[in-house]
This record gives structure tokens, sequence and C-alpha cells, in this order.
């Protein structure tokens, strides 16, 4: 009996040769993601172009920074804060980066309740998570702020290396779109979560509801969010650490 079943098994993935058999494989390929949204293998893919984007600023950055003969100004230095009547090196990013970290256990609540269907505190998630997100795009407007009153600027850079103002401002700025996107997107799927959009009895159509009686939005808007948090670890270590 087992000798009959491992024969079948054997003859169920015998492929024919050459192109039909590619033609086969792919055939295959295709039942096996018939299930995944669309959405969600869409973000997939432009998560995977950002990430070769943010990969190519930060090697030219790194790049900039390890090739040029004037020195690099210091971070602990540049990026303190005077509070208490002392200078506190890199106070305000370490809470953009707590605040970052928060938002993104607060989405992976949002995430959880979204596959429990309960819209209430699914909704209240994401609303806080868009909070803290703009916190943070607000955090990060009041240091570019700073420096630009110091005096550094993309062309410029009164502390060191006049190549810093031009990676910095590039880099932060577009992380900093890639935050404010996504708050205004969770303000949106929060919305639609409140109003019932997802649900399987309603009659809404609209953008972002193609699919009903599912939560499926919440793990892909999880999905961007998530980039953005993992994005801001690498500009952390190397803008502000390094």
């Amino acid at each position: 009996m087992a000798e009959t079943n491992v024969e079948h098994s054997a003859a169920s993935i015998d492929r024919p040769d050459g192109m039909q058999g590619v033609i086969a494989d792919w055939a295959s390929d295709q039942r096996a993601f018939k299930g995944v949204p669309w959405g969600k293998a869409m973000m997939w893919i432009f998560l995977l172009s950002d990430t070769f984007i943010f990969s190519t600023f930060l090697i030219s950055y790194m790049t900039v920074r390890m090739s040029t003969a004037v020195p690099w100004p210091p971070s602990s230095e540049l990026f303190a804060l005077h509070m208490f009547g002392a200078d506190i090196p890199l106070i305000l990013i370490a809470i953009m980066t707590f605040i970052l970290i928060t938002s993104s256990g607060t989405m992976v609540l949002a995430v959880n309740y979204g596959y429990r269907l309960d819209r209430k505190k699914t909704t209240l998630l994401l609303i806080i998570t868009a909070i803290l997100g703009a916190s943070f795009v607000g955090m990060q407007a009041f240091e570019w702020t700073k420096l630009i009153h110091e005096g550094v600027r993309p062309w410029g850079n009164p502390f060191g290396a006049e190549q810093f103002g031009a990676c910095f401002f590039m880099i932060t700025g577009f992380h900093g779109l890639h935050v404010s996107i996504g708050v205004i997107f969770l303000l949106i799927v929060a919305r639609k979560v409140w109003r019932g959009d997802y649900e399987a009895n309603t009659e809404r159509r609209g953008f972002f509801t193609s699919h009903k009686g599912s939560y499926d939005i919440v793990e892909t808007t999880g999905l961007y969010w998530h980039f953005v948090d993992l994005v801001w670890v690498f500009i952390f270590a190397f803008f502000y650490l390094w």
C-alpha cells in the first residue's frame, strides 16, 4: 500500500519536457497565488522597488561620507537639543524613534483586530497610529527648522562637509514624505473601516473597497507602515549614530 502511494505521488509531480514543462510550472505557480489579494501583492512589489531606492540613497551617502576630505559634522553636537540648561545629544531623535516604533506596535494591534473584524478597535488603533506618525513628521519639521536656522543648507554646511546638507535633507525628506503619505493612507482606511465599508453586507462601493467581509486593506496598510519604520532604523543608524 505504501509503495502504491509513493508511486502515485511520484507520478503526480511529473512534468512534461521542454516548453510544455515551463508552461505547466508557471500555471501551477499562478494557481498557488490565486487567493492572494491584488492589493497586497502590488504593495509587496512597490515596497521591493522602494527598497532599491532607499538602498541607493544610503549607499550614495556612505560613499560621499567616506570619500570627502572635510570632516563630517559630529552628530552628538549637531543634533543636540538645549533642555534644562544643558545640550542633550540626540534627545529629539530618540523621542522620534520611540514614537515611530510605538506606532509600529499600534499598527500590529490594528491588523490583529482587523482579522477579528472588530471595527471599533481597528479604527481606534489606526487613528492612534496616524497621530503618532503625524507627531513624528512634526518633530522632523522642527529638526529641519532648527538646522536651517543654524545655517545648514543643501548646498552648504557651516559645521563641516558641505555634502552633509544635501544628503541629510534628501534622505530624511524622502522618508518624511513616505510617513506623511502613510498618515493620510491610515486616516482614509480608518474612516472607511468606521463607516463599515468592508462589512460583508455593505452596499458601499469605491476606492479600497473591492473586498467585502475582509479587512485585507488594514494588513496592506500595515505592510507599508512597517516598511517605513524599518527604513527609519537604517537612517537612524547611519545618520545619527555613525
